[in-house]
């Protein structure tokens, strides 16, 4: 194996735990709408976990791959970060 593919688990993983907060966010603005909460809630919490869990797997792609391979580690890594991104943006301008 001589670069990163999508197939990889350090790859496919973070790019769905990026679309999986993504879905969660729309999914409680759908069912929800913009609600002022005091408590952020189980969802934020989920939300905030996939994000915070996604560093290593980053890290570890990066480690592994950016010196064999640094066109295709950097077009996975930046892939991932804009999935990321939606994501935050999502929940700013899709909660109050």
């Amino acid at each position: 194996m001589n670069e990163p593919t999508i197939n990889q688990p350090t790859v496919f993983l973070t790019l769905a735990m990026s679309l999986v907060a993504i879905v969660m966010v729309l999914v409680h603005f759908a069912i929800f709408g913009i609600v002022d909460e005091t408590d952020e809630g189980t969802t934020a919490h989920i939300f905030q976990l996939l994000i915070v869990a996604q560093v290593p797997f980053i890290a570890f792609l990066a480690f592994r791959w950016l010196a064999v391979a640094p066109k295709q580690t950097l077009f996975f890594i930046v892939l991932q970060a804009s999935a990321a991104l939606a994501a935050i943006v999502a929940v700013f301008f899709l909660t109050s």
